[in-house]
């Protein structure tokens, strides 16, 4: 976890000197400079992408004089900026705080909190101790807009996850593990290299039938992997006969839980192991506490899902051809990155369909024009270009690439990008379609490792 810097308290006098006023304001002036270059790219790159938008969809979106503005077209667009701006960016949460070394404290007494747990009413065993505490006031009271934010994408993903963990059993509640995997980010990625929202790593995911290979990466399959999830802790709990050491196990593995209850001399529940269990795994049990009951209780804190864009409604469809999404774009006139969020296991935005039956997902709204679109004309439209056979040949060879998103930080160029992730500027260009070298904060570009 990150730790906090520690804070230096410095009682020299009473009032500030003239260089710290100086200071004060030379950073404050900094800042919002900063602020507002990055307000100025935001609005450079809507402008370079309406200006990017072909003729024929531009008459097809454009709205009437009689309508209010509003089409299903323009929501799509502002999905794609909400995307590009949010849905990849890193969830701070407890990673802010030494959750081994703070304690926490709310307006909220423990008798009202330890009333509250009970009220649950969950599948699971919930104790309520200081470690649990420090965790249900972390996510209900320390960081409201990271958690409305989680609620806005909860409304999309929940549904999803709670059919596949009742198909096989599982206790509904454990659809807030999604919360701690991965910040209900589809194109995850952790350090160790487990991707996607349920955040498996290569060998699990295969062992759990997920596809991985040069064109997709069903890890990042939302469904899917929901799916394998369920079928894994199933399994876990089979093992242990506990769901908190069943979702203990899903975090670390269920070598390191058999290593802890050896060292608990054989006792089987997560406080008596707790101390054996590995550091990261320790917080594990007590943060997806933490989110449930902040989500059960988000009323009493003032916290509302936010408005994140997802789509209400999609529809999916039958793919059978070899289909690029530049294809649909411009034949069918869904934005990129809309289809981009919506399909994130296809790695090289191209769906296999050739090799068998794959699945494309696509807002509600965009369901009629997909199916009114001539399947010719949409199937052809530049496929000498996007899906010749020597494209396809070196994703082939290029033995299942991975592929990550990196978000623009603040100093970034596509030199610094490049070198960090060893690869060179003219991929970087390559795979982000980039027509410039020029970047925004808050970009989303894609990486081929």
């Amino acid at each position: 976890m990150k730790k906090f810097l520690p804070f230096f308290l410095l009682l020299l006098v009473a009032v500030p000197s003239v260089a710290q006023n100086k200071k004060a304001l030379k950073a404050e002036n900094e800042s919002l400079k900063a602020e507002l270059a990055a307000l100025q790219a935001k609005l450079d790159s809507l402008r370079q992408e309406r200006k990017e938008v072909p003729v024929q969809e531009t008459i097809q979106t454009q709205p009437s004089s009689e309508d209010s503005g509003y089409s299903a077209e323009l929501s799509d667009s502002l999905i794609d900026v909400w995307y590009k701006m949010h849905l990849s960016s890193d969830f701070v949460g407890s990673n802010e705080y030494d959750m081994d070394a703070v304690h926490f404290t709310s307006n909220v007494s423990d008798e009202e909190l330890m009333r509250r747990l009970s009220a649950m009413n969950a599948y699971i065993t919930i104790p309520f101790n200081e470690t649990v505490k420090n965790y249900m006031i972390l996510y209900s009271e320390k960081m409201p807009r990271h958690m409305q934010q989680m609620m806005g994408r909860s409304i999309y993903y929940f549904p999803i996850f709670e059919e596949k963990l009742a198909k096989y059993g599982v206790p509904l509640e454990l659809k807030y593990m999604s919360i701690i995997e991965s910040n209900l980010n589809p194109v995850a990625e952790s350090k160790a290299g487990a991707m996607g929202i349920w955040q498996f790593m290569y060998r699990t995911g295969k062992l759990y039938g997920l596809k991985i290979n040069s064109f997709m990466d069903e890890r990042l399959d939302v469904e899917k992997s929901a799916d394998a999830a369920a079928r894994y802790l199933r399994d876990a709990y089979n093992v242990f006969g506990d769901w908190n050491l069943a979702i203990s196990a899903y975090n670390c593995g269920s070598g390191n839980v058999n290593k802890a209850i050896k060292r608990a001399g054989g006792k089987m529940d997560f406080w008596s192991i707790y101390p054996y269990l590995p550091h990261e795994t320790r917080g594990y049990v007590p943060a997806f506490i933490g989110a449930m009951y902040a989500f059960h209780y988000a009323r009493e804190y003032g916290l509302k899902p936010a408005d994140v864009g997802m789509p209400a409604k999609v529809d999916t469809f039958e793919i059978r051809r070899n289909l690029h999404f530049k294809q649909i774009n411009e034949v069918v006139g869904v934005p990129l990155e809309t289809v981009k969020m919506l399909n994130p296991q296809y790695t090289h935005d191209i769906i296999p369909g050739k090799d068998g039956t794959c699945i494309l997902t696509l807002p509600y709204s965009w369901t009629g024009p997909f199916i009114g679109a001539n399947q010719d004309s949409l199937y052809l439209h530049r496929a000498p270009e996007l899906l010749n056979a020597q494209i396809l040949k070196n994703i082939e060879e290029s033995g299942g690439e991975t592929r990550i998103a990196y978000k623009v930080k603040e100093g970034d160029y596509l030199g610094r990008i490049a070198q960090k992730n060893h690869c060179t500027v003219a991929q970087l260009k390559k795979w982000n379609h980039l027509r410039s070298d020029r970047l925004r904060i808050g970009q989303i570009l894609y990486i081929y490792r």
